[in-house]
C-alpha cells in the first residue's frame, strides 16, 4: 500500500507538520512502508491508525504527554497511541504496572482491559516516538525517520502556552527532554514501567497525582484518571 503521510495525518496537526511529512523525512517513511508491503512484511498498526495519537486532539489542547517507544507488535495490539492495547488481548506487562501504580496513586481498582486511549478525550497525548513496527520484530523501523516526525509533534506541543505536563518514563523517553522547555510545561521522570524496570522507583512515582496538582496550580482542569473506559 503506497502510503502518504500528509492524508493520513489529523487536520489540527497538518499545517504544524507538513514541512517534515513532505520533506526528506516524510519521503524516507514512505519509501520505507511501501518496501516493507512489498517485500512481504506486515508492520503496525494498519496505516488509517498511524496518528491515531493525535486523533481529536489539537496542539493547543493537550494537557498531558505520554511517551512510549513504537508500537507492540503482535498481531492486532497496536491501536496507534502508545501503550494501549485493543481490547481482547491481554494486557502487555507494562501496561499492567502502569495500572499498578495508578491504583496506589488514586486509590482505585481498574477493569481488566484498562483502556487508557480513552484518556486522550481530556487532552492526554498518548505517544509513541516510533509510529510503526514489523510484525514480531520489536524497534524494527527505528531507522525509518520517525523521530523527525514525533520530535516536531513534541516540539509543536512544548511551545504551545498552554499548560502541559510531559511524563518521561525511561532513558528513551527521558531523551527528548532537551525538546521541551518553557515554564508552561512540567516535566515528570521516572524509571520506565517495564517489568525489567518498574521496580526502581516506576510504583512509587504517583505521576498521575503529581500532574493534575500542577494543572489544577494553573487553572487547567485535571484529568480523570479513574475515567478508562
Amino acid at each position: 500500500m503506497d502510503v502518504k503521510l500528509t492524508e493520513l495525518c489529523p487536520l489540527a496537526w497538518r499545517s504544524s507538520l507538513e514541512d517534515v511529512l513532505l520533506g526528506t523525512a516524510g519521503a524516507t517513511i514512505e519509501r520505507r512502508l511501501l518496501e516493507e508491503t512489498r517485500a512481504g512484511h506486515t508492520y503496525y498498526p494498519e496505516p488509517g491508525q498511524i496518528f491515531a495519537s493525535l486523533d481529536n486532539l489539537a496542539p493547543e489542547s493537550v494537557r498531558v504527554v505520554i511517551l512510549g517507544q513504537d508500537p507492540y507488535h503482535g498481531p492486532g495490539q497496536a491501536t496507534g497511541k502508545a501503550f494501549e492495547v485493543q481490547r481482547g488481548h491481554v494486557l502487555p506487562p507494562s501496561l499492567r504496572n502502569i495500572r499498578e501504580m495508578l491504583a496506589r496513586d488514586i486509590g482505585h481498582l481498574f477493569a481488566e482491559h484498562f483502556n487508557i486511549g480513552h484518556w486522550s478525550k481530556q487532552g492526554v497525548l498518548l505517544l509513541n516516538t516510533v509510529l510503526t513496527v514489523r510484525a514480531g520484530e520489536p524497534e524494527s523501523h527505528q531507522s525509518f525517520g520517525w523521530q523527525s516526525v514525533t520530535d516536531q509533534i513534541i516540539d509543536v506541543v512544548a511551545r504551545d502556552v498552554s499548560p502541559t505536563v510531559f511524563l518521561l518514563w525511561g532513558r528513551h523517553a527521558q531523551k527528548k527532554e532537551g525538546l521541551i522547555r518553557g515554564p508552561q510545561n512540567l516535566i515528570l521522570k521516572a524509571p520506565h514501567p517495564s517489568p525489567l524496570s518498574a521496580y526502581r522507583g516506576f510504583f512509587e512515582c504517583r505521576h498521575f497525582s503529581r500532574a493534575n496538582q500542577w494543572l489544577t496550580s494553573q487553572g487547567v482542569p485535571e484529568i480523570l484518571w479513574g475515567s478508562v473506559e
